[in-house]
């Protein structure tokens, strides 16, 4: 799994007009090849009326697969310039549809291109770029007598923290960023002498700065 990678937040759509052709750029996050092409069908379904619903992908974690449509465009003047949008900006497991309704004034390839990667920008605008971040779940056991001093150590240290468990004893779910785990754990084990009972969990995305 990868540290971290961009993606989209949610759904997302906006349109924009360009000499009296209306683009309006949709875009959202997709876990396979599968959500994706169902994702552009529904865009399809949705405008099936319109001149164009041109669209792009990117799947996986090195981006084994990616896929463009122009939809009747001239060749390499929509689809593309879209993916290239989704490439340049580094995101992941996204898909953008760009729909257009031909205003009357022919835009030629340049202005074809300029007008599919702007549509292509609206629709990450209106999805909202985040960034994902690996953390890795740290389930930390300890007597309660330990706990006022545990706690105030990872406020500190600013640990993301999950659930805590009451029982005979206290169990903190700790949420520390993948790469740390194995200095996170050992920290916790001099901080209480060894006292700690520790064990991993899963390993789990979070949004950065959330």
């Amino acid at each position: 799994m990868l540290e971290q990678y961009k993606t989209l937040r949610q759904f997302g759509s906006k349109e924009i007009v360009i000499k009296k052709s209306r683009f309006i750029g949709y875009g959202k996050p997709v876990a396979n090849e599968e959500e994706a092409i169902a994702f552009i069908e529904e865009i399809k379904k949705q405008h099936w009326n319109a001149t164009h619903n041109c669209s792009a992908y990117v799947i996986g974690e090195r981006d084994e697969i990616q896929k463009a449509s122009d939809d009747g465009e001239p060749s390499g003047t929509a689809g593309k310039p879209i993916l290239e949008v989704m490439k340049n900006q580094g995101l992941k497991n996204t898909a953008i549809v760009v729909t257009r309704y031909f205003g009357g004034i022919l835009l030629g390839a340049g202005g074809l291109i300029r007008a599919y990667t702007d549509g292509a920008v609206a629709a990450i605008e209106a999805a909202d770029a985040i960034v994902k971040v690996l953390h890795q779940e740290v389930f930390v056991e300890i007597d309660y007598t330990w706990l006022g001093k545990l706690e105030n150590e990872l406020r500190n240290r600013e640990t993301r923290m999950g659930e805590t468990q009451f029982t005979d004893r206290v169990t903190l779910t700790c949420l520390p960023v993948v790469s740390e785990t194995e200095r996170f754990m050992a920290w916790i084990t001099d901080l209480t002498q060894g006292q700690a009972v520790i064990r991993k969990g899963d390993p789990i995305y979070y949004i950065e700065g959330e």
